[in-house]
């Protein structure tokens, strides 16, 4: 039929591909309708159903091996896919939160994270309280007949304490609460929340799984089935879709995430005791050193560490000498995120004297680092540059 037609009309109905091509790349389908072959079929969809396809929006053969592929990183039942890491955190909290609920957020949170809960939460009825994250069992005290989830973050991504998950699991779920893991920092694989008590993890594709700095997406993963279905409703509610290309290339990124994480991880902790010893540098957060808090809890949980720590200077360098160290870089980029192929330094001003040093004295300037894929002793020569520029050299 189609010889007979137009050109306007084969340009519409391509022909499907030939049979016999197979390459090694996931094949990218862009589509928002999805066709039927009967009125039956049509009639039948079943948006939950992943056995069949309904339309773009649910799941494509794009989007779907990608969230199953999140979730069997992670150790998760199913995963849903997000167009970016704070809209994972949206709506892992809409699933499990409605008006008249409360939740427990740690004070290290992402910040946007915190202005979700003051914002859209508090507007939705739904009231929140700030917590130590180190609390640890000691959380029982702040358990309401109201609380229906536990926010954990951990480690914090500026200031990096490690939480006590099992311990918060434990008396959340004795109170009938949900717990949901913000697990970027791992990756989801150096922490296995779903083996310590979470009943959610939040993921920030954005960074490790796509891995070059390039696009945004986020993802929800659940440890059941009951909670997929949950998650999953509420997605369907609010629309959450992802761009097939932005599928494809998280697909791709994760074929490298182990080799890139274990490169970064292991750079990163060499910098981290390197920088331990310098005189500019008053204490160094990383979770794998005993200077960062909550350091024996990821001893005792997490399988190794990823390239992100922060540094606390000494604090008689002044906003002026904080500000030349980060400029003189020329390595290390100033913007936020992680997880890319380049290293990033991000100066926090308003969190000045917030971490004390290690034996209790005033603490200085925290600048966080992301560690990429340079040479070590190109990133070491770049801070050294930085700390030339931070004497006024």
């Amino acid at each position: 039929m189609l010889a007979d037609a137009s050109p306007v009309t084969r340009l519409i109905h391509t022909a499907p591909a030939p049979a016999g091509f197979a390459s090694l790349t996931q094949p990218v389908h862009h589509a928002s309708t999805v066709l039927f072959p009967s009125v039956h079929d049509h009639e039948i969809r079943d948006g939950f159903d992943e056995t069949r396809y309904n339309y773009g929006l649910s799941h494509t053969p794009t989007t779907l091996p990608l969230s199953r592929a999140v979730a069997d990183w992670e150790g998760g039942y199913n995963a849903l896919l997000t167009p970016s890491g704070l809209s994972a955190v949206s709506l892992a909290m809409l699933s499990c939160l409605s008006a008249g609920d409360h939740v427990l957020i740690p004070s290290n949170a992402y910040v946007p994270a915190k202005i979700l809960a003051k914002g859209l939460l508090s507007r939705l009825g739904i009231t929140h309280t700030l917590y130590d994250p180190l609390i640890g069992a000691d959380i029982e005290s702040l358990m309401t007949p109201a609380t229906r989830l536990v926010w954990v973050e951990t480690p914090g991504s500026i200031t990096m304490e490690v939480a006590d998950l099992p311990a918060i699991a434990k008396v959340a779920h004795a109170h009938g609460a949900q717990v949901a893991v913000d697990n970027t920092w791992s990756s989801g694989s150096l922490l296995r929340v779903f083996e310590k008590g979470a009943d959610l993890s939040v993921q920030a594709l954005t960074k490790y799984h796509g891995g070059h700095g390039d696009l945004l997406m986020g993802a929800v993963v659940t440890a059941d089935h009951a909670g997929w279905h949950r998650v999953r409703e509420t997605s369907h509610e609010i629309g959450f879709g992802v761009s097939a290309d932005d599928a494809f290339l998280v697909l791709r990124g994760m074929q490298t995430m182990a080799l890139r994480l274990k490169h970064v991880g292991d750079v990163a902790l060499s910098m981290a005791n390197w920088l331990a010893a310098r005189p500019e540098i008053q204490r160094v957060l990383h979770p794998a050193l005993p200077s960062c808090p909550g350091h024996e809890t990821w001893k005792r949980d997490f399988t190794g560490s990823s390239g992100l720590f922060s540094v606390v200077f000494d604090p008689q360098y002044d906003d002026a000498a904080i500000a030349r160290f980060v400029d003189s870089l020329q390595l290390f980029g100033i913007g936020a995120s992680w997880g890319g192929t380049a290293s990033l330094a991000l100066v926090y001003r308003a969190m000045r004297g917030k971490v004390a040093g290690q034996n209790g004295e005033p603490g200085g300037h925290i600048v966080r680092l992301n560690i990429g894929l340079e040479a070590e002793a190109d990133l070491r020569a770049d801070l050294l540059r930085g700390m030339s520029a931070l004497h006024g050299a």
